[in-house]
């Protein structure tokens, strides 16, 4: 049963404000669909104004953080719980433990990071979580045309696409979210490997 979500997002306070509102939107659906909100435990950009909007619609808030960002104070004393880790690798590690399902808003390096993790962690089958790209603005279309040369010229298999969803909106990705039924994904040799 999914029940903690993590999101991966942007933390610059300097993006258009299309980018905020949906992060809003997510996080109120995320708090009034039941769910609890794991992140980055941020008080800056799209991590923040999704975590307040899932806290004001009832989510738990749980913020993980490393030791070097804490020391720079962004973060906030809004979590339910807050974790404290070494370094970004030990982050990574945490916010895939405590979470069941992932939605990546838009971001930069460090979401993508996060999100090229997660995907490969279900290729590998280390888990069956549902692996949503908020494709907000067209963010991530240019990052769904690299994944289709990735495929196409056979650099990953053909069922990676099945692996993640795009969703157009914060409504479409919180169905994906309520109606998502692990797949058993063939994680065999020629599966990962074979054409």
């Amino acid at each position: 049963m999914i029940k903690n979500v993590c999101v991966f997002a942007s933390s610059s306070n300097f993006l258009d404000e299309v980018y905020y509102k949906d992060a809003e939107k997510l996080g109120k659906l995320i708090g009034e669909n039941g769910f609890n909100l794991v992140y980055g435990g941020s008080n800056l950009g799209l991590m923040w104004a999704c975590a307040k909007e899932a806290k004001a619609n009832g989510a738990k808030l749980t913020g993980v953080m490393p030791e070097k960002l804490q020391n720079m104070g962004v973060f906030t004393d809004g979590c339910d719980e807050f974790f404290v880790t070494k370094g970004m690798r030990e982050r990574k590690a945490m916010l895939d433990s405590i979470s069941d399902a992932v939605i990546a808003l838009a971001g930069g390096f460090g979401t993508l990071e996060e999100l090229s993790e997660m995907i490969v962690q279900k290729q590998l089958g280390y888990n069956k979580k549902p692996v949503i790209l908020l494709n907000t603005n067209g963010v991530y279309d240019k990052l769904n045309e690299f994944f289709e040369v990735l495929i196409e010229q056979k650099f990953a298999n053909r069922n990676m696409r099945s692996i993640y969803y795009i969703a157009q909106t914060p409504e479409d990705a919180i169905e994906y979210l309520t109606d998502y039924k692990p797949s058993e994904l063939n994680v065999d040799k020629n599966a990962i490997y074979a054409r």
